[in-house]
């Protein structure tokens, strides 16, 4: 499992692109964490789904309202994480007001989630393999701070405790 003082691992999410620009077609795109994280400081946060009632309701909800704040203490950009596809989590994005606050990035096969070491295993649930719910803050691609959830909680990955982190 990922901590404290560890590289972020190798790997690519995909996010979804509204509008054509500078050579990148609408629909998902390949975000190579390792350029996307590189000289940057990141507050990444993790959750089980999209358009599931925590994650919708308080854990997204928290970091879009605290982000003008968060960037005002030096983070550079904000990562919404998910095993959900780019085109999910692109929609989710959308109902929720993220665009230009947080980047909203799907990990469908969950191989990143994996190399984390955070999944959570819902199958008897009928989710399948999920991402744990967790916040870090990631400077220069390493791991600078991290909040792991207990099962079943939202106490330390909220938005509130990673601006008193920054």
């Amino acid at each position: 499992m990922i901590k404290i003082g560890d590289s972020l691992p190798t790997g690519t999410l995909y996010e979804f692109n509204e509008i054509e620009s500078e050579g990148c077609a609408i629909g998902p795109q390949p975000v190579d964490v390792a350029a996307a994280s590189a000289g940057k400081t990141i507050a990444i946060f993790g959750l089980p789904g999209a358009f599931t009632p925590t994650c919708s309701a308080k854990h997204l909800p928290g970091y879009v309202a605290q982000a003008a704040a968060l960037k005002a203490r030096g983070v550079d950009e904000i990562w919404c994480l998910s095993v959900n596809d780019a085109f999910v989590m692109g929609a989710w994005g959308r109902e929720q007001k993220t665009a230009g606050k947080v980047r909203m990035l799907g990990d469908g096969s969950g191989l990143f989630t994996k190399a984390l070491g955070l999944e959570l295993d819902l199958i008897a649930r009928g989710m399948g393999v999920r991402m744990n719910r967790f916040s870090m803050l990631v400077k220069d691609g390493k791991v600078v701070q991290l909040n792991l959830e207990g099962p079943g909680k939202f106490e330390v990955s909220d938005a509130e405790t990673m601006l008193t982190q920054v």
